[in-house]
């Protein structure tokens, strides 16, 4: 039997009487404009729908650290039980709680 967790408060989620929400992240470089650190997106582009890795380790190879880093790729995958999913769609970038700050007021 899979076991669930919420991944924000920690609490176990039994699939029949629980219900869990999937929240997937996908982080990469943005290639707006046609400056010289993006010339080249024809390659990003076949990067990102690359499913061969022998073929796209190789062209990372070639490549300068600073470019590798700048096409980086990643996904996160979240489990989230009901309450810590309203959280979330409230203040997906906890922009509100990093302004809140946790000073004492003197």
């Amino acid at each position: 039997m899979i076991r669930y967790s919420c991944d924000m408060c920690g609490r176990s989620l039994v699939p029949e009487e629980d219900d869990r929400y999937v929240v997937k992240i996908e982080v990469y470089s943005a290639c707006d404009s046609m400056d010289a650190d993006c010339e080249d997106e024809e390659f990003i582009n076949d990067f990102e729908e690359d499913d061969d890795e022998d073929e796209s380790d190789e062209e990372m190879d070639n490549l300068d650290p600073d470019e590798i880093e700048s096409i980086e790729y990643k996904t996160f995958r979240y489990d989230l039980c009901c309450k810590c999913h309203s959280r979330y769609l409230q203040d997906p970038l906890s922009i509100k709680s990093i302004r809140r700050g946790r000073f004492s007021e003197n």
